[in-house]
């Protein structure tokens, strides 16, 4: 008699995404349904309205929700090919690996732009914004990252809105990391464009990402789109039309979300969750200095999201040897993005708890031993 093999338990995902789920959000995904049955439009329907009421808007006061297949970069480059009109020019805002990608995909889509550099360490100069808003008339959009998790640090997306709204210029925010846990109001900041995943602060699964557009905008890019696949428009109008995909949806990612969604509300909507992700960063940053590792990021500037630490001065410490200590310990990291600086990434999102965050502590303390680190030596790093 053949026995049901036991699948080894899951690790906890300390990463930006995506994260770890909860049992019932794995549950809801284990039946099937129809793509183009009313179980599943009236599901896709629902999620839409929620989302919108999550971002405290609603099709009343003329914001629409479009889920699209595809990871979170697919609605960022969906946001992109349509929110940019032939002949525009684009600017992005950029401090950080995630930015990069956005200046990446615009040279594909053969869209012209400006790029506005600041260190990783940095939020953008909003001065230097303005005045070249004013000195370049050519320029229709601007694009930044909320929480850019090459480093954990948060962009002043309302700040940066202001300016953007004042020069006439259409706004897209790439909050891909932070909604459902950072607030964002979308008329305060004049957000055009929010995109996010539902394998993020949700806590869903991947599979599709979704992006909150102002109607009025979002109907004026008739004939913007530069992919098929990818044409928001398109799609908005299908589900507006008859409820449904184009192209085969992601079913089960978006049983996940329904469940998810519930969960967040039972946990106390955003406010609640990021209560519980700003005690799981509270628990990680002081274990971590008490174990004598250092923040890239200065205080003010970190989000709840995701940390970044300096490696240890001790030469004999090795990222491979500690990732493989942590992950035999159940605990799953990230390497580091910076281009110049050696170091790690902690995320503190998903179906994590502080006792969580403890054990990795723990795991992280057991890896010191194995490397026999003279985490005294860091202070001189």
């Amino acid at each position: 008699m053949n026995s049901t093999p036991t699948s080894p338990p899951d690790k906890v995902l300390f990463t930006p995404g995506p994260l770890s789920t909860s049992p019932t959000v794995k549950q809801a995904m284990l039946r099937d349904v129809g793509s183009w049955d009313q179980e599943f439009i009236d599901i896709v329907q629902r999620i839409r309205s929620q989302l919108l009421t999550l971002a405290g808007v609603s099709k009343a006061a003329g914001y629409e929700a479009v889920p699209l297949q595809g990871s979170g970069s697919f609605g960022v480059e969906a946001a992109i090919g349509c929110g940019v009109p032939p002949g525009g020019k684009m600017l992005s805002l950029v401090n950080g690996a995630y930015g990069e990608r956005i200046v990446k995909m615009a040279q594909h889509l053969k869209i012209d732009q400006v790029v506005l550099r600041t260190e990783e360490h940095e939020i953008p100069d909003v001065e230097k914004l303005r005045q070249t808003l004013a000195d370049d008339a050519e320029i229709t959009n601007v694009i930044v990252v909320h929480c850019e998790t090459t480093t954990g640090i948060v962009n002043p997306i309302e700040e940066i809105g202001n300016v953007v709204a004042a020069a006439g210029r259409i706004y897209t925010v790439d909050a891909m990391s932070s909604f459902g846990a950072l607030p964002i109001d979308l008329p305060a900041c004049h957000i055009d464009y929010l995109i996010s995943s539902a394998n993020k602060c949700l806590q869903g699964v991947p599979g599709f990402s979704f992006v909150l557009a102002r109607r009025a905008v979002l109907e004026a890019s008739e004939g913007h789109a530069r992919s098929l696949c990818l044409d928001l428009l398109d799609q908005w109008q299908a589900f507006e039309t008859h409820g449904r995909f184009r192209y085969s949806p992601p079913t089960h990612s978006f049983l996940a979300l329904e469940q998810a969604l519930v969960e967040l509300e039972a946990e106390g909507g955003m406010a609640g969750r990021a209560a519980r992700y700003e005690e799981n960063r509270r628990t990680l940053i002081a274990g971590m200095r008490r174990l004598g590792f250092r923040e890239y990021l200065q205080p003010e500037q970190q989000s709840c999201i995701i940390s970044t630490f300096h490696y240890p001065a001790d030469p004999k410490f090795n990222f491979n040897t500690f990732y493989n200590v942590l992950k035999e310990r159940g605990s799953i990291i990230y390497p580091g993005k910076l281009g110049d600086v050696d170091c790690f990434r902690i995320g503190t999102i998903g179906h994590m708890f502080p006792a969580d965050v403890e054990n990795l502590l723990a795991a992280i303390e057991d890896a010191i031993g194995v490397m026999e680190l003279d985490m005294t030596m860091v202070a001189a790093c």
